[in-house]
């Protein structure tokens, strides 16, 4: 049974909202992360969540783009055995509309082995990484909401030291919401509450 509490939580000062457990802590400001990203983490599990607004990509097909995200994210991040495990189908989310213009959604799952900051291969740990592109076309953004859950916590990686080496427990073992159900939750729940955010947009 789940004990986790979740709640709505403002983005980008309110103009986006989504909903998810409050013990990810908004890590924004102290972390520096660029203006385009919000970052929430709950360091006793090391699991992290970001929402991020990118210029759409117009050369990336809606059908498999989450996909192509991931391969892009596993690129930057130098990441090593990255393999897709999953991927949807486009959806509309009428529920996110602009101008009678729903957003398409695609989600992607995959399995990786990152290392954390500056740290090398050699203390790579292997997470799952949720991933959903949301394709907000009338106002030319791509959003990203990104799930990070660990799988496998390397010895030498800093992450050790806060939650252990070896296997991840379970999130249910100590009534927390597992991370699918996190990214689901925040997926399903995002909202624009001011278009003004992506520049000229109106209505």
């Amino acid at each position: 049974m789940t004990e986790d509490l979740y709640a709505e939580r403002p983005l980008f000062g309110g103009a986006i909202a989504s909903t998810f457990p409050v013990r990810f802590q908004d890590v924004s400001n102290i972390r520096q992360v660029p203006d385009h990203q919000e970052v929430f983490v709950d360091p006793s599990r090391d699991e992290s969540l970001i929402v991020e607004l990118l210029d759409l990509k117009h050369d990336v097909a809606d059908n498999g783009s989450a996909t192509w995200f991931l391969q892009d994210l596993a690129s930057e991040q130098d990441a090593e055995g990255a393999m897709v495990i999953e991927q949807s189908g486009v959806v509309e989310a009428h529920g996110l509309c602009f101008r009678n213009m729903p957003a398409v959604v695609t989600t992607a799952v995959a399995q990786m082995g990152i290392s954390k900051g500056r740290q090398g291969r050699e203390a790579q740990n292997v997470i799952r990484v949720y991933l959903a592109n949301l394709r907000l076309k009338e106002v030319g953004t791509d959003v990203l909401i990104t799930a990070y859950e660990p799988i496998l916590i390397n010895p030498l990686s800093e992450s050790a030291s806060s939650v252990g080496a070896g296997l991840a427990a379970p999130a249910a073992e100590s009534g927390r919401m597992p991370m699918a159900e996190v990214f689901k939750l925040a997926v399903s729940s995002f909202k624009v509450n001011d278009w003004g955010l992506f520049g000229n947009a109106t209505g």
